[in-house]
């Protein structure tokens, strides 16, 4: 039995362990509560600044174009996912559209999805249409964090030890981040990737993440040129985000499968990325690019174009079971990011919701809980919130 949506609540959460000078998003959050009349919530999160999330959702209407956010929610239906992804889309169309407006969209759709999964006492896979796979394949991501100082060999040691923490988590597929910039030129490059695959072995999926190093596709191509032999499943961030023209160009001539979109927002930016990038792999943030409606209509429409979508996930465990039943869902998806607790060291990710589903030889099992079917350390959330 559904009941009512009776508010939406924007809660800013901050890591007291953080470093503005890294790349580490799991170091704040904010989290989006869509309430029902019977007590119930569901929650979501994006990965975009918390203080601007909760400025937008609660915003005053200004007109039809700029609505807000709670005006539209209160009193529907929260099983009609994608119609109010649609009301909201609409009604925020003004100051939103891509961008801010998506990012806070999507928090509130991965909400609807926990809280209409409650409600009917089934998976949130089940609302998107049900499982398409037996079991799920998770990828590691690899972080040492930026250099600050350290020498590349001192980030190799961390990327063997994160490697094997990796390994006896489970994982059999993993993402190098290799954002090492001046620290080493293209060859030496070329070097420490080959040296990573061979800390793997043959039989570990390994992807990699350049950090946007280069400008000119000429010079992509002449590293993925010479780390084909690495056996690289997709480079991420080769070239500057938004030139769709250089990414074209590399994607026709490597063999490597190139990837792209990761900060693009709904099926519209994703479809330049496939049709004008021409790259075989999307990696739109499910928290940032529309939440789970959105991002299965992006799978479908790659499914349709021969591209696959690796959603880019590194956030909180929300994002993280977001992406299980992203998975379960969505066939176009061959595998997807996860932030491990166990081998990436973060507060935040590893204490705001619980379970952690355990990986076995590689995959792990279908959700079965309702909605996300994780629950949130609301003692956690009290502490850190700074609103």
């Amino acid at each position: 039995m559904t009941s009512r949506i009776s508010r939406i609540e924007a809660i800013p959460v901050f890591s007291p362990v953080s470093s503005a000078n890294d790349l580490d998003g799991t170091a704040d959050t904010v989290i989006v509560k869509v309430h029902d009349e019977d007590g119930r919530y569901g929650f979501g999160e994006t990965d975009a600044p918390p203080s601007a999330v909760k400025s937008f959702l609660e915003m005053p209407t200004a007109h039809l174009w700029s609505r807000n956010a709670s005006e539209i929610l209160v009193g529907e239906d929260p099983v009609e996912i994608a119609g109010i992804w649609q009301k909201l889309y609409d009604g925020t169309f003004w100051p939103g559209r891509r961008g801010l407006g998506i990012h806070a969209i999507s928090a509130i759709d991965i909400a609807l999805h926990d809280l209409a999964g409650k409600q009917l006492g089934i998976p949130a896979y089940k609302l998107m249409g049900g499982a398409r796979r037996e079991k799920l394949r998770p990828y590691c991501t690899i972080f040492p964090g930026l250099a600050q100082g350290r020498p590349v060999r001192e980030l190799m040691t961390e990327i063997g030890r994160q490697f094997d923490m990796a390994l006896q988590a489970g994982f059999r597929a993993v993402k190098m981040e290799v954002l090492f910039y001046d620290l080493v030129t293209d060859r030496e490059l070329v070097g420490l990737i080959l040296e990573g695959r061979r800390m793997l072995g043959e039989d570990i999926a390994m992807a990699v993440d350049f950090g946007y190093r280069w400008k000119d596709w000429h010079d992509a191509l002449y590293a993925l040129e010479r780390v084909a032999e690495a056996d690289i499943f997709f480079a991420e961030a080769t070239l500057q985000h938004d030139d769709l023209a250089g990414h074209a160009r590399l994607a026709e001539r490597s063999s490597v499968r190139i990837g792209g979109a990761e900060a693009a927002a709904t099926r519209f930016e994703v479809r330049e990325w496939l049709t004008v990038g021409k790259v075989g792999v999307v990696q739109p943030n499910i928290g940032r690019g529309g939440g789970l409606t959105e991002i299965r209509r992006i799978a479908d429409m790659c499914e349709l174009a021969g591209a696959e979508v690796v959603p880019h996930g590194w956030k909180t465990g929300i994002t993280s079971a977001a992406g299980r039943h992203f998975q379960a869902a969505c066939p176009a998806a061959p595998m997807f990011e996860y932030v491990s607790p166990r081998v990436f060291d973060s507060p935040l990710r590893r204490e705001l919701v619980s379970p952690e589903p355990a990986v076995v030889d590689g995959f792990m099992e279908l959700p079965t809980g309702p909605g996300l079917g994780i629950d949130l350390n609301e003692d956690l959330v009290e502490r850190w919130r700074v609103d």
